[in-house]
């Protein structure tokens, strides 16, 4: 049985500081790319970045770029993200999310998740 299981989040002040976390089980984690996504009120869900099976970032997107890095820790099978400077527009229900048929094609890798977690909010007030 496959999961995904997202914690550390909660209510922070704007220039404060987490890390979420994402405990897997159930798959192969070591062969999987995974991804952050996230979810503001009343907007599409967005891809905060990438991380490949090996463990290179990929596709931050612009807005956290410089605050926030993913990383992964194969043997604890548990994927990261650890957010800085937070913004109240980091406000949003953040998900893990995996794709073990990810790969590279030439310079592309080609990410579309089929395991997600149900989500942690993260809320930062000004």
């Amino acid at each position: 049985q496959v999961q995904l299981v997202e914690s550390g989040g909660g209510s922070v002040q704007a220039g404060e500081s987490l890390k979420l976390s994402c405990e897997t089980s159930g798959f192969i984690f070591g062969s999987c790319g995974m991804g952050w996504y996230r979810q503001a009120p009343g907007k599409e869900r967005e891809l905060v970045g990438i991380i490949t099976n090996l463990g290179s970032t990929l596709r931050y997107t612009e807005s956290v770029r410089g605050r926030f890095t993913i990383s992964r820790d194969n043997a604890k099978n548990t994927l990261y993200l650890q957010m800085s400077s937070l913004q109240t527009e980091d406000t949003a229900v953040y998900y893990c999310a995996a794709d073990c048929a990810a790969y590279w094609r030439f310079d592309a890798y080609y990410f579309s998740p089929k395991y997600w977690g149900q989500g942690t909010q993260v809320t930062v007030s000004s």
